[in-house]
C-alpha cells in the first residue's frame, strides 16, 4: 500500500471512524459494526481461526443515508399507515441508496483498506452485511441481508458495498423487523469485508442440537464448495452428530450433495448442479471431531451455545467465518447437569398449572414465598427466601420442580405416578417413560426417610384430623374454615395509611406463613370430597 493509501485510511478513521480491522474490534462496539462484524472482531482476538478482514462501519451508512435524504421515507415506515405499504417504501430507499454515489474520501478508506488486506494485490473477498439488530443473544435477523461471494478489485467492492447497504431494505428483511417491533429509524447496517479462503468443503455447526435441544452434541452440516450452498438450504448436505464430551460420532447421514457453488477465477461464482453423490461423506471422522473441538472453543468463549459457519481449504486448515448465538434453544435450570452421565427431570409448574406464558416476576416471586413456606410447615429446608428450596428452579421466566429425588425413592415414584395421573396426564406417561433409564435407578435406601417425612409433615399440618373431620362431621369442618377465615381477616388487617413497606411485608408473610395453613386446611376437605365421589362409584357401580 502506498504512502498516500496510509494517510487516507488514517485520516479517514480520526474524523468519520469508517474502517475497523477485525483484531480492533470487540462486543462493545456492536452499534458501530453491527452484529456479524463484533463476532468476528471478538473470535479474532480470542486467537480463534478467522480469515482476516474489515469493517466499515454504520457511520459509512449514516453517511450515506444522509446523502440519499432518507429520513422522510423512514417516518413513514414508522407510522401505522406506512406499514401498510412497506413494500412500496422498501423499495423507494433501495432505489435511493443505489442511485446515491459514493464520497470521494469513503471510497478512499475502502480503498486503502483493501489495499491493506491484500498487501496491495486484489485479493477475492466476501462482502457480507452486518446489521445493528442481527445476531443479537436475545434474536438472531440471519439471512436477511445480502451476501456477496469472490468480490475482486476496488470498483467491484465499491459496488458489493452498496448492494450491502440497500439490501437492508429488502421487502423481507423490512417485514421481519416489522414482526420483531424494530423501530425502522434505529436501524443501521455495517458491512464485513473478509478475506476467501480456497474453499473444498464449507458448512454450519450448531454446538448444541437445535432440534432436541440437548447440550453437548455437535450437530455439523458439510458439502463440497462453499457454504452458501449448506447455508441458502440449496443443497442437501452430509449431516453429522457428535458428541463432544467423548468425541463419539452418533449419527452419520450422507446427503446427495447435488449442488455445489464454486469461486469463479476472477470474481463471482457459479452454481454447478451434478448426480448424487450420496455413497460417501465429504468429512473425515478426523475432521468431524476437529470441527466439533472448535465449536467447543467458541461455545467455551461466549459462555453460550453458538451457531457457526465454517471451512476448510486446500490444505485442511479449519477456518470460522461466521459465528451467532442459537436463539432458539431453550435456557436451562441453573441446577441442570454439566454432564450426561446425570439425568435430572424438571416439571413445568406453568404448564400444571395451565400457563404456557412466562410468569411475570411477581408472580414468580409469590410461587417462591408460597412453596418456601409450604417446604418449611412441612419440615424440609425452605432454602433462601428469595429462591425457595432447592427442588424449586427456574428458567425462561418458568417455573420448574425438580422431580429427581421423587422418581429415585420407591414409594415417592408411586405417589408421583398417582398423583400426575391426575394432575398432569400428559407429563405421567413422560415420568413413566423416563423411569426406566438407569441413570434414575431407584434408591432404596431412601424409602423409610420419605416415610419419616412424610408422617411428620402429615402429623405437624394436622391432615389425617382434617380429612377423618371432613368426612363424618362435615359441618365441624365448614365452621373451621370460616373459624380460620375470620382469624385471617384479623392478623392480615391493614390500615388505610399502611406505609409501601408495611404493606409488602403483609404480602410477603401471608405467602410464606398463611396461603400454605389455608391450603392445609381447605385440602383435606377437597379430598374428601374426591374420595366419597371415588366410593359411590365404586359402591353403584
Amino acid at each position: 500500500m502506498s504512502s498516500q493509501q496510509q494517510s487516507a485510511l488514517s485520516q479517514n478513521r480520526e474524523q468519520a471512524q469508517w474502517v475497523y480491522f477485525f483484531e480492533e474490534i470487540d462486543v462493545s462496539q456492536l452499534p458501530l459494526v453491527g452484529g456479524k462484524g463484533a463476532n468476528l472482531g471478538e473470535l479474532t482476538r480470542a486467537s480463534l481461526p478467522v480469515p482476516p478482514g474489515f469493517c466499515l462501519t454504520t457511520a459509512a451508512y449514516m453517511q450515506i443515508a444522509e446523502s440519499a435524504d432518507l429520513t422522510s421515507l423512514l417516518a413513514a415506515l414508522a407510522s401505522e399507515e406506512g406499514q401498510a405499504r412497506f413494500a412500496e417504501i422498501a423499495a423507494a430507499i433501495r432505489e435511493r441508496i443505489l442511485d446515491t454515489p459514493f464520497p470521494q474520501e469513503l471510497a478512499g478508506a475502502v480503498r486503502a483498506a483493501y489495499a491493506t488486506l491484500g498487501n496491495g494485490s486484489s485479493l477475492p473477498v466476501a462482502v457480507r452485511s452486518s446489521a445493528t439488530a442481527e445476531d443479537l443473544p436475545f434474536a438472531s435477523f440471519a439471512g436477511q441481508q445480502d451476501t456477496y461471494l469472490n468480490i475482486v478489485g476496488e470498483d467491484a467492492l465499491l459496488d458489493a458495498i452498496r448492494r450491502c447497504w440497500a439490501s437492508l431494505w429488502t421487502e423481507r428483511a423490512v417485514s421481519y423487523r416489522m414482526s420483531n417491533r424494530i423501530d425502522p429509524q434505529s436501524v443501521s447496517l455495517a458491512v464485513v469485508i473478509q478475506r476467501m479462503i480456497d474453499v473444498t468443503v464449507a458448512g454450519v455447526l450448531f454446538t448444541a442440537n437445535p432440534l432436541t435441544g440437548r447440550r453437548r452434541q455437535a450437530v455439523i452440516d458439510a458439502s463440497p464448495g462453499l457454504g452458501e450452498a449448506v447455508v441458502s438450504g440449496a443443497v442437501n448436505p452430509d449431516h453429522f452428530v457428535v458428541n463432544t464430551v467423548n468425541g463419539e460420532i452418533i449419527e452419520r447421514r450422507p446427503g446427495d450433495k447435488r449442488v455445489i457453488i464454486e469461486a469463479v477465477p476472477g470474481g463471482g461464482t457459479r452454481r454447478i448442479e451434478r448426480d448424487g453423490q450420496s455413497e460417501r461423506v465429504c468429512l473425515s471422522d478426523e475432521q468431524v471431531r476437529a470441527l466439533a473441538d472448535l465449536g467447543a472453543k467458541v461455545e467455551a468463549y461466549y459462555h453460550a451455545p453458538q451457531d457457526t459457519e465454517w471451512a476448510i481449504d486446500t490444505s485442511g486448515k479449519l477456518w470460522l467465518t461466521q459465528a451467532r448465538p442459537i436463539t432458539t434453544l431453550y435456557p436451562l435450570p441453573a441446577t441442570a447437569p454439566q454432564s450426561d452421565e446425570v439425568l435430572r427431570v424438571y416439571l413445568s409448574i406453568n404448564v400444571a398449572q395451565g400457563v404456557y406464558q412466562p410468569f411475570t416476576p411477581m408472580g414468580i416471586a409469590a410461587f417462591r414465598l408460597f412453596v418456601s413456606g409450604a417446604a418449611s410447615m412441612a419440615g424440609f429446608d425452605p432454602g433462601p427466601k428469595e429462591r425457595g428450596p432447592n427442588f424449586f428452579v427456574e428458567a425462561g421466566m418458568r417455573l420448574f420442580v425438580d422431580l429427581t429425588a421423587a422418581i429415585r425413592n420407591p414409594i415417592g415414584r408411586r405417589i408421583l405416578g398417582f398423583l400426575l395421573h391426575f394432575g398432569e396426564a400428559r407429563s405421567a406417561v413422560l415420568v413413566q417413560a423416563l423411569q426406566s433409564d438407569p441413570r434414575l435407578r431407584v434408591r432404596a435406601a431412601g424409602r423409610w426417610s420419605f416415610i419419616r417425612g412424610a408422617i411428620g409433615a402429615f402429623a405437624r399440618l394436622h391432615i389425617p384430623q382434617s380429612l377423618l373431620l371432613a368426612l363424618f362431621r362435615p359441618t365441624a369442618a365448614r365452621r373451621r374454615v370460616l373459624a380460620l377465615r375470620q382469624q385471617l381477616q384479623q392478623q392480615l388487617s391493614v390500615s388505610d395509611n399502611a406505609s409501601s413497606l408495611e404493606r409488602l411485608e403483609l404480602i410477603e408473610n401471608f405467602g410464606r406463613h398463611y396461603l400454605f395453613r389455608v391450603l392445609a386446611t381447605v385440602g383435606p376437605i377437597m379430598a374428601s370430597g374426591f374420595l366419597a365421589f371415588g366410593l359411590a362409584g365404586k359402591l353403584l357401580g
